[in-house]
């Protein structure tokens, strides 16, 4: 009603004191009688008072948290091979494993494994999330996963994107990506299941 303290606490018949507690304590209870003195005011108190009133009422609407960007990484796997693609930038040719943007709310082992179908027309399954870090040439929270071919054979069905995709050993691994870029558990991964 956009009243003081003393003018709402004078309309409605009762101490100021009383009206100051109200405010120090928002979820106090009333006493019946007290409601219907309060109930009473608003019901005389007019449409756009009702509106504002209503608006103090609605709960906050939820807060929209910035997130990182984040990728999911695929490791797949098919016998002693392990898959990789050469992307295009910065004028440099770059192997690393298939990935792709997670879009807020998607899991990203699931865009892992879409992702590396739409690059490669490789199909393969997750095995286990091997961790997640900040890269550290791009800056975005990578999430990696070890995955295990199904079907399908290597195909570069992204040329705006990259230049090849292939099956390398993974003995000749580093050739293709130098070891201080490999996130370590990844290389850990690819020892115990050579």
């Amino acid at each position: 009603m956009r009243m003081t303290n003393e003018a709402f606490a004078e309309r409605l018949g009762i101490s100021p004191r009383t009206v100051s507690r109200w405010h120090s304590s928002p979820g106090m209870v009333h006493r019946t009688e007290v409601q219907q003195i309060l109930d009473t005011a608003y019901d005389q108190s007019g449409e756009a008072v009702q509106r504002r009133f209503a608006l103090l009422l609605r709960p906050p609407a939820p807060r929209m948290e910035a997130q990182a960007l984040r990728v999911a990484i695929a490791v797949v796997l098919r016998g002693e091979d392990v898959l990789l693609v050469c992307r295009r930038g910065d004028g440099e040719l770059r192997w690393q494993f298939p990935a792709g943007m997670v879009k807020p709310g998607a899991d990203p082992a699931t865009v892992a494994v879409q992702e590396t179908h739409g690059e490669t027309g490789v199909h393969c399954t997750v095995r286990e999330q091997l961790g997640e870090r900040v890269h550290p040439v791009t800056g975005v929270v990578a999430s990696y996963f070890l995955a295990d071919h199904l079907a399908g054979d290597a195909a570069n069905l992204d040329p705006l994107e990259n230049i090849d995709v292939a099956f390398v050993p993974r003995a000749a691994l580093t050739r293709f990506i130098p070891t201080a870029q490999i996130f370590p558990p990844v290389l850990t991964a690819l020892e115990a299941t050579a």
